[in-house]
């Protein structure tokens, strides 16, 4: 299949892929939720002639087409792409026509445009199905959002025999019709903090007679910050972010519980290693100098994605064709978010490309209640994705 020939079968199925699109934008499910998301995408893939198989991850379907993985007992090649399905705990603020239905739920992080490409090119290949010189696996995963999803599926075998994953993000920094490829390091390494401040409680008249937990876990959210500044190596950065408190009784008593929930950002994986001792430590000798006490828990949630050189030039080659030199850009630097596709990627080369998704006024930044990506992006993302798969068949670099 050529470009012109992939072209003109994206754009037929088109106008169907953006309604399934807003039918999955205005119904989304939140992490290891993804029923009636994943019983729409098994449908449509068995339709389609697809060897489908459910529940794999809890809630992923991974989906064959092509030669069985294995002839009498020689390895068939095996290529896969992996698209996410799960929504986010944001209320929709979005003002679009199919926003979501469900109050409190959004796809604020582009999953629903991700299955929708992932259908899209399970619909462009299943006519090639006796034309195919290896099996192409399609994974459709759930619980990204959670860090937990990939690791399910790979528990469950869906990476078995696998040579080479592709995998694609929504990205607002760049515009519809365009993509962003970078080889190396293309996301951070990630962990989940959890900080209990422990105080004394008291009037809320007279402090000096306690120890106020909400003050001294105040300290520690602003005192964190600080020390990351003067005490770690500028040149390798490191976020951390609080993104919930809770404590307090009632107004007036003083609090002698606080807890702290937030994440942590860091692309060197020597000095992420070194991060939990680092900041319990801290956060332990600043809640002392207050007269308070902390408990101290880090989750590791996710290891960087490495973009594979040779697999990375392949997906840029294959837009190059598709869209033009002017619309692939290469990426100068990794992002500090996190992707779990690095969880699949252990034990096999994969890429992850960049989809630009912002309109002529632009795009809001991920998780935002207002994230409107512009449409034009599922065309483009079907295409590249196609072609991508489609060459490294022909070529296996």
């Amino acid at each position: 299949m050529n470009a012109a020939e992939l072209k003109a079968a994206v754009a037929a199925q088109l106008p169907e892929l953006v309604a399934v699109r807003r039918h999955l934008h205005a119904h989304p499910e939140l992490s290891g939720n993804e029923h009636q998301t994943a019983a729409l995408v098994a449908g449509e893939l068995r339709a389609l002639g697809w060897r489908v198989q459910e529940g794999v991850g809890r809630t992923g379907v991974v989906a064959e087409l092509g030669p069985e993985p294995s002839v009498q007992g020689q390895p068939t090649p095996l290529v896969a792409l992996r698209v996410d399905m799960d929504a986010l705990p944001v209320e929709e603020r979005s003002g679009v026509p199919f926003a979501s239905v469900h109050q409190g739920l959004m796809h604020a992080c582009g999953h629903d445009i991700h299955t929708t490409v992932g259908l899209g090119v399970a619909r462009v290949l299943a006519p090639l199905a006796d034309q195919l010189g290896a099996t192409v696996r399609l994974l459709f995963q759930p619980a990204e959002e959670t860090a937990q999803g990939a690791a399910w599926m790979l528990a469950d075998g869906a990476m078995q025999g696998v040579d080479a994953l592709f995998g694609v993000h929504v990205f607002p920094s760049l515009e519809a019709g365009t993509i962003g490829v970078r080889s190396g390091s293309l996301t951070a390494a990630a962990g989940e903090l959890e900080v209990e401040v422990l105080g004394e409680g008291g009037h809320g008249a007279r402090p000096h007679q306690s120890t106020d937990a909400i003050w001294i876990a105040a300290r520690v959210v602003s005192g964190l910050q600080e020390a990351i500044s003067r005490r770690l190596d500028a040149l390798h950065p490191v976020v951390v972010s609080f993104g919930r408190i809770e404590g307090g009784k009632a107004f007036n008593v003083i609090a002698d519980h606080v807890r702290l929930l937030g994440t942590v950002r860091c692309l060197d994986l020597e000095l992420h290693a070194q991060l939990p001792g680092w900041i319990e430590d801290t956060v332990k000798a600043i809640c002392a100098g207050y007269g308070g006490e902390a408990r101290v828990r880090y989750r590791c949630i996710s290891p960087p994605v490495h973009n594979d050189p040779a697999l990375t030039e392949l997906v840029a080659d294959a837009a190059t064709e598709l869209l033009g030199r002017q619309q692939v850009h290469w990426l100068e630097q990794p992002s500090l978010g996190a992707e779990d596709f690095a969880e699949l990627q252990q034990d096999t080369r994969a890429t992850m490309f960049r989809l630009g998704v912002a309109g002529p006024e632009g795009c809001t930044p991920l998780h935002s209640s207002t994230f409107r990506p512009d449409e034009r992006c599922l065309a483009v993302g079907v295409e590249v994705l196609s072609a991508s798969l489609l060459r490294w068949i022909e070529v296996r670099p």
